[in-house]
């Protein structure tokens, strides 16, 4: 990829590095991929095989687990993608390489178009996905911060301008991958999410002469050590892939795909668990370096508690959608995916609004602290829950009820959003001890993960519960967890020390 040697200061785009419009119009094209083909997923998944547009005929259970363990992969391999960036290939290779292999994996799910096999396109396809998300997903995120060296609120104000096109981005994607893939061809769909990576990806090559240094591999090492490190990087990175095909196919033989998740997900926990208390009980640290690890697994339990009831948009709630809701319009029906846009809508109109309103309460002396700010979330997100376990009651007859009142959940998510995840990332760097700050972003990965994860084993009690009452005991406890968490604040905060 050449290489300029010109600074990312030298040309402006509103007033910022010119190359954030490279890596914000990359991410945009990336997250339309991702979420438009998350849209599609849980849909395709269940759609009768003898329709006219037919899907895989798998039920809310077995499709449930397999969206869960996609969403799961999908954060857990940034961890290695982040590490190959930093030690290997550097974040701008990194990227590019990673939207190759998730434009083949949209391609190769869309492989039924020219005569490839369903299930197995399908299956290759969503690994390519998660591979290749892997590469990417951390690593743009990395390159914005190498434009602003100086740091400081330009920083700030530029990775607003990207997550602005990350949600852009999050819009598109459901509205025009849903209205091919629902209404034409599902594999139509898949196709489009691939388009749009591979526009990213050339716009991404255009625009790489703006980046400067931003992104290319640092080395502290001579070349020989590491074309060394480099081939054993290699050989270890294709014996943990075998080994986990290999595994992976054991396992399945004798277990089902749900308890194989459930199986995963108790094993992530008692890893995490073992983690903190090697940390806390055979480290060097210091008392308030103890204390706050403890504040750093707390809010790692929280934000799981979070994901697993966020992430049911694009598995139960996508069902709730396309099965119980009234979407027709005149003689037209809107597709199910297009509802999944309503939370990305929300955050363009409110993430500004939000963003002020923290700046001025901090002016006042009055901002929520971050175990607070957590607990408004999980809140949030519980009332988004009652809301929609209300309008569920509804259907118990036959009946179907207005989208509307999945566009109110949808509002009252962003709320419980914006409240927990901005301060996610931001609470771990300043609480984590020198020299553990990357252990504890990879905790906080690992934290939303695990969420997915159960998000998709929860969706898939669909086959045996009501939505009501599904969404109802989902709001139950994520009420409960938010409850928890206000009354622990005042606690919480003072074992975190002056952070804020």
């Amino acid at each position: 990829m050449p290489v300029s040697t010109e600074s990312p200061h030298t040309v402006k785009w509103f007033g910022h590095p010119r190359g954030l419009s490279t890596l914000f119009f990359t991410e945009l094209w990336e997250r339309f991929s991702y979420y438009g083909m998350r849209a599609l997923l849980v849909l395709f998944m269940t759609a009768a095989a003898t329709e006219g547009n037919p899907g895989l005929a798998l039920g809310e259970g077995e499709a449930g687990a397999i969206y869960g363990l996609y969403t799961f992969f999908v954060y857990v391999l940034a961890l290695p993608g982040g590490w190959i960036a930093d030690n290997i290939w550097g974040q701008r290779k990194a990227v590019f390489v990673g939207g190759c292999i998730i434009a083949l994996g949209h391609f190769t799910m869309a492989g039924p178009l020219v005569g490839l096999p369903d299930r197995p396109s399908f299956f290759l396809g969503l690994m390519f996905i998660v591979i290749g998300t892997g590469l990417l997903k951390p690593n743009v995120s990395t390159m914005v911060g190498d434009l602003y060296p100086e740091g400081g609120a330009t920083r700030d104000a530029g990775f607003s301008i990207f997550y602005t096109g990350i949600n852009l981005g999050a819009f598109a994607g459901p509205i025009l991958t849903g209205w091919l893939g629902e209404g034409y061809n599902w594999h139509y769909g898949f196709s489009l999410a691939g388009l749009g990576m591979i526009l990213g990806l050339i716009q991404y090559r255009l625009g790489t002469k703006y980046l400067g240094e931003a992104g290319l591999l640092k080395l502290d090492r001579s070349k020989e050590q590491q074309k060394k490190k480099v081939q054993i990087t290699y050989i270890v990175l294709a014996v943990s892939f075998v080994a986990a095909a290999v595994a992976g196919t054991l396992l399945l033989q004798t277990l089902s795909l749900q308890t194989l998740a459930i199986w995963l997900g108790y094993a992530v926990i008692v890893i995490a668990v073992l983690f903190f208390a090697y940390l806390l009980i055979l480290t060097n640290h210091t008392n308030l370096e103890k204390r706050r690890l403890v504040v750093i697994f707390w809010l790692f339990i929280l934000s799981a508690v979070f994901w697993s009831g966020f992430e049911q948009a694009g598995s139960s709630l996508n069902l709730f959608a396309r099965d119980s809701t009234n979407r027709m319009i005149g003689g037209w029906e809107l597709p199910a995916s297009w509802l999944q846009s309503v939370n990305s809508t929300f955050i363009i109109i409110l993430a500004p609004v939000f963003g002020s309103l923290w700046i001025t309460l901090a002016r006042l002396k009055r901002n929520p602290s971050i175990p607070l700010k957590f607990a408004m979330g999980l809140l949030g997100l519980a009332a988004g829950f009652f809301v929609i376990a209300w309008g569920a009651a509804n259907t118990e007859d036959g009946s179907l009820v207005s989208p509307a009142w999945l566009v109110v959940m949808y509002f009252l998510f962003t709320v419980g959003e914006l409240s927990l995840s901005p301060v996610g990332l931001s609470s771990i760097t300043k609480l984590a001890p020198t020299g553990r700050v990357g252990q504890m972003m990879g905790v906080w990965f690992i934290g939303t993960a695990l969420g997915n994860l159960f998000a998709g084993l929860v969706a898939g009690q669909l086959e045996t519960l009501a939505p009501s009452a599904l969404f109802g005991s989902v709001a139950m406890i994520i009420g409960v967890s938010g409850a928890v968490a206000l009354a622990a604040f005042p606690l919480i905060k003072r074992l975190m020390g002056k952070v804020e």
